[in-house]
């Protein structure tokens, strides 16, 4: 996949996979000029990402 397409599956701007690429945040492959990234990848990148809510809501407190 390429840059854009990341984004649209994303839901986000071309910058935020731009910005994952420079840091370093998402394995990819650069064919000269081209960045591609395998989908599998950004599919761990969300599963890896994904924060469960929590079961039990009396865990909350009231504001006084």
């Amino acid at each position: 996949m390429d840059v854009e397409e990341v984004a649209e599956l994303l839901g986000t701007t071309v910058r935020f996979p731009r910005r994952l690429i420079e840091e370093r945040r998402i394995e990819y492959v650069k064919l000269g000029r081209h960045v591609r990234i395998r989908e599998s990848v950004v599919r761990a990148l969300i599963a890896s990402n994904t924060v469960a809510p929590r079961r039990s809501v009396s865990t909350l407190r009231a504001v006084a």
